[in-house]
């Protein structure tokens, strides 16, 4: 028999460079989860006296605005919304209510 948590998780891995104060977690239109930020480009230089003396040949994240958005379940309680941001990972717990089972009714077959 399967049992249900009482929680959704919803995790978003690739905000490493990312301080908690660059991101924005909201709660738009009843059931949309939207998260938001603005990424920096990278700082070329890293601290070097000379900037021309460096290349990149490869960067794995590029800079700008991004926005994923989440469109919660009927039963979660969006006021009860938490986000928890450490080492580049966020974290959002969406706390759920138990939907109400619906009412069965057991028929008899009537026939041969």
């Amino acid at each position: 028999m399967h049992r249900e948590k009482a929680i959704y998780k919803t995790t978003s891995r690739d905000l490493p460079s990312l301080k908690k104060d660059e991101v924005k977690v909201e709660v738009n239109d009843g059931r949309v989860l939207q998260i938001s930020g603005d990424r920096h480009a990278h700082d070329e230089d890293h601290g070097h006296k000379n900037k021309k003396m460096i290349k990149w040949h490869r960067v794995e994240q590029c800079g700008g605005k991004f926005q994923r958005r989440f469109r919660l379940p009927e039963n979660a309680k969006v006021e009860q919304v938490k986000a928890h941001m450490e080492n580049g990972v966020l974290v959002v717990t969406v706390p759920k209510q138990e939907l109400k089972k619906p009412n069965t009714k057991l028929l008899q077959i009537h026939g041969n």
